[in-house]
């Protein structure tokens, strides 16, 4: 059976600077129509910082939506869309975030944010060989770093004390490609 859904009619009713927002007409596999809200992001890249003793360099922040202060690790959104060289994006983002350089990067995958209403696309890294330099954050930007033995990051993970789902699947997909 052919599960896919075709777009009818397709209204932007919101575009901010980080999103679009729309409203679809959709044809469903037995022929009726069905509204579906849609949020378009630019994508994002998070890291996971992993110095050479094991100690991980995470960020906490308030995060306004859930008005909750998270543990999470060190990311954004790709400033250029799918244009942007994601590995660039990540070098970024680290940099601005934490103030660290890696010299050795893998890619840990990707992992879609909530694909029942939004299209982002979150890659995820590994960094290590990691070099301290000057933190320069974006001047909306309000974090502190946080850093922990990655066995406790796993612990945390694993207790539910941190739920960011970047976090979660980066340190999960580490955990396994290390065999830590």
């Amino acid at each position: 059976m052919d599960l896919s859904e075709k777009t009818v009619s397709s209204q932007t009713i919101f575009e901010g600077k980080i999103i679009k927002v729309t409203l679809d007409q959709a044809r469903l596999p037995d022929g009726s129509l069905a509204a579906r809200e849609v949020v378009y992001h630019p994508g994002g890249v998070a890291v996971l910082a992993l110095d050479g003793d094991g100690t991980v360099y995470l960020v906490k922040q308030f995060r306004y939506p859930i008005q909750q202060l998270l543990l999470e690790l060190p990311a954004g959104k790709l400033d250029h869309g799918s244009e942007e060289d994601i590995l660039l994006g990540a070098k970024r983002e680290l940099s601005e975030e934490t103030g660290l350089e890696a010299s050795e990067w893998t890619y840990l995958g990707c992992t879609l944010a909530s694909p029942g209403f939004c299209d982002e696309v979150l890659h995820m890294y590994l960094a290590r060989g990691l070099t301290r330099k000057k933190q320069h954050l974006d001047e909306d930007e309000f974090l502190d770093v946080v850093t922990m033995p990655f066995d406790r990051l796993v612990e945390q993970v694993m207790s539910g004390a941190i739920t960011d789902g970047k976090t979660v699947s980066a340190t999960l997909k580490t955990k396994v490609l290390l065999g830590l």
